[in-house]
């Protein structure tokens, strides 16, 4: 006698499966999976070896919340392109979840990489740091657009990029060199919104790699005219063309509940020297 012919009781099947054997008996009771056989003395179950792949299929689809409507459906036209189709519509949603904790664990990281920061810092240090290129999401300001337009024109951006949360994302301001070298220090014109699973390029504002002078300023947004001054000083000392962007990004909000004690990480690319 073929060994995989054998019958299993319910309870053997469902270990070999690793699963509870009311499983087995719910999918009985549905009519999704069925016994080889039954014993007509006992009314017991009983499953043999042929049948684990069928299993194994609908645990499989079962993982991939699947809904029982569904895998009966699949189970009554079971065929190899139904699977592929299944299967290409479950595989989209496993890259689009993917993405998504991706995007959350960098969320934790920078967090994470904020808090170490807060610890260690000098508050008084201006440095020059080296960063990667980044693709930015971009809305335009000026001094006349309220805080809930700011927060209209956010809202309408994080749901064009399907963020389910807000923190999918981090945000920040953009006031241009320009402005800071002509002590117009409130001239901010852009939000920006950096999304880490984003990986397009087109129509999307590129925060430059390269060298960047970054000073961190505490307190509210009254005293940082003189942050800026001091930035402005130590560039000259330094001999350094400063071009593009001021970017602003709040690096404690999560843990302050007052205005004083924000702290804004300032980053502004440094401008290659010229050929001679």
């Amino acid at each position: 006698m073929d060994e995989k012919s054998k019958l299993l009781t319910i309870g053997q099947f469902a270990a070999l499966h690793g699963i509870n054997k009311k499983t087995l008996m719910w999918y009985d009771e549905i009519g999704l999976f069925k016994p080889a056989a039954v014993n007509p003395v006992n009314g017991y179950r009983c499953y043999n070896y042929y049948q684990s792949p069928i299993l194994e299929t609908i645990l499989l689809l079962r993982e991939l919340d699947v809904s029982i409507g569904e895998i009966q459906d699949f189970m009554k036209n079971r065929s190899a392109q139904h699977m592929k189709e299944l299967l290409d519509e479950k595989i989209g949603e496993l890259d689009l979840q993917i993405m998504h904790l991706q995007a959350v664990k960098q969320t934790l990281c920078n967090h994470q990489q904020n808090m170490t920061a807060l610890l260690t810092m000098d508050l008084s240090e201006i440095a020059v740091v080296e960063k990667e290129e980044r693709c930015l999401v971009t809305v335009d300001i000026d001094k006349d657009i309220t805080f809930e337009q700011e927060v209209e024109l956010i809202t309408a951006e994080t749901a064009r990029y399907q963020l389910g949360r807000l923190h999918d994302a981090s945000y920040g301001s953009m006031i241009p060199v320009a402005s800071i070298e002509n002590g117009k220090f409130d001239d901010y014109t852009k939000l920006f919104i950096e999304i880490p699973s984003l990986s397009q390029k087109s129509g999307l504002h590129i925060q430059p790699k390269g060298l960047y002078v970054r000073a961190f300023h505490k307190g509210g947004w009254d005293t940082i005219p003189r942050r800026y001054e001091e930035i402005l000083s130590y560039a000259r000392q330094k001999q350094l063309t400063l071009s593009g962007f001021s970017y602003e990004k709040g690096i404690n909000e999560t843990v302050i509940d007052r205005v004083e004690d924000y702290i804004v990480r300032i980053e502004i690319p440094i401008a290659p020297p010229r050929s001679p």
